[in-house]
């Protein structure tokens, strides 16, 4: 029998998808087999398997809608998802009735057809089909529709994947996602961690004045015990809102890592924090380009330099092949304006991405030294800091959060702190 796994609101096909930067969750280890009617909902299903968000799906098409799946399933198990396109209204619900004497109870049902109507959607509903997605279909929507599978929509959104990463090494890539995430937790009020994927030479503990016992080798080192509770004990708080991985930054080991060592520690910090944001230090290995290519947003930070450009448009042109229902990544400049040194200006900069740079930071070597020779972001040390307001921008870009709404003062307020203080 099909299981009805999912119930929405309002008992109508779906509308016009959402916008690009909607946050679709990543679906979880599962089964799924297409069985299509044409070639271009076929070629569409095929695009959504190669999207990072189904990357640890295992996706079967055929040919043949209906009347394939019922034939298939006569002597073989049924996966944990069966996506079907349908042309006809009278054909699908008795090819339904035909599938669920075959299906296995928990499967669940996308289907994808042509027809707009309501007294159809609720016959779908009763027959326990999860999603109904009218035709044509683009690959967002296919993987739009599996992924919601998994996601309880009373539930807030799995948490949102931030990767920072420095288009060449010493650009301040570490601070400046140090500094973002600080803005995310103070001024948007997000929880979020900061991941320092640079195990022996990482600075987010420096930079927050953080010497933990335990860090993300611990868990990297030990995938067989990693759990919420686990990462739990091993995060460090910083502020109410702002928790560290620290990495231990030692060379008593060699941090040789396989494509998917970190893949345990990020499924459960999606399912705990709703922003984490990756340090992800400047080398070239399979691990390091699975974690850009699987995160919902991506920075790049560059100095305006031959250098830097080019490995700016390297990865900006990988990263847009690999992610192709995602949104561009982000770059912003940083350290512009060293005295007597020749740079390629923002706009030649932005000419040659096809994108303008979220902010340019100028290269202040003071205030940014003494921040981190003191352990403190650029905010504690100078509170009015024009970099501030940068560093917010690209948190409101990369989370699409606007600033919390901060209380005004009134003119009484001095009094009455003075009042509260006797």
């Amino acid at each position: 029998m099909i299981s009805y796994a999912r119930q929405t609101q309002e008992e109508q096909p779906q509308a016009a998808p959402p916008p690009m930067e909607e946050h679709i969750a990543p679906a979880p280890r599962v089964s799924v087999q297409a069985f299509c009617e044409t070639v271009e909902t076929a070629a569409a299903v095929q695009a959504a398997g190669e999207d990072r968000r189904l990357g640890k799906a295992h996706l079967k098409i055929q040919m043949g809608g209906m009347a394939a799946a019922i034939e298939a399933y006569r002597s073989a198990p049924t996966p944990n998802v069966i996506v079907l396109e349908s042309d006809g209204r009278s054909d699908l619900l008795g090819g339904l009735d035909q599938l669920a004497t075959v299906c296995d109870a928990g499967t669940r049902v996308v289907v994808i057809g042509r027809i707009n109507d309501v007294t159809l959607y609720r016959e779908l509903v009763r027959r326990g089909v999860s999603d109904y997605v009218l035709a044509p279909v683009g690959a967002i929507d296919v993987v739009r529709s599996i992924c919601n599978l998994f996601s309880a929509p009373e539930a807030k959104a799995v948490g949102r994947i931030i990767a920072v990463v420095g288009a060449k090494g010493g650009v301040g890539a570490s601070t400046i996602s140090h500094n973002v995430a600080w803005a995310i937790a103070r001024d948007l009020a997000m929880d979020a961690v900061v991941a320092d994927l640079d195990l022996a030479f990482g600075t987010a503990g420096l930079d927050y004045n953080q010497d933990p016992p335990q860090g993300i080798a611990d868990a990297v080192f030990s995938p067989d015990r990693v759990d919420t509770a686990f990462i739990d004990r091993l995060l460090s708080k910083c502020t109410d809102h702002l928790s560290l991985l620290a990495a231990p930054a030692t060379l008593d080991r060699v941090y040789d890592f396989g494509t998917d060592a970190f893949d345990a520690v990020f499924d459960t910090l999606r399912s705990t924090m709703p922003c984490i944001v990756l340090d992800v230090p400047h080398q070239w290995a399979g691990w390091t380009k699975r974690a850009l290519i699987g995160a919902d947003d991506i920075l790049i930070v560059a100095a305006p330099d031959l250098a830097n450009l080019r490995n700016t448009k390297n990865l900006f042109d990988l990263l847009k092949a690999a992610r192709p229902n995602d949104r561009p990544p982000l770059y912003c400049l940083n350290q512009v304006g060293v005295p007597k040194r020749p740079e390629i200006a923002a706009t030649e900069f932005a000419k040659a991405i096809e994108s303008q740079p979220v902010v340019s930071i100028p290269f202040e070597p003071q205030i940014f030294g003494s921040a981190a020779n003191n352990g403190q972001m650029i905010a504690e040390i100078s509170a009015n800091h024009k970099s501030i307001e940068m560093f917010l921008q690209i948190a409101q870009r990369l989370t699409g959060r606007s600033e919390t709404k901060k209380q005004k003062s009134s003119l009484l307020s001095p009094l009455i702190e003075k009042l509260r203080g006797r």
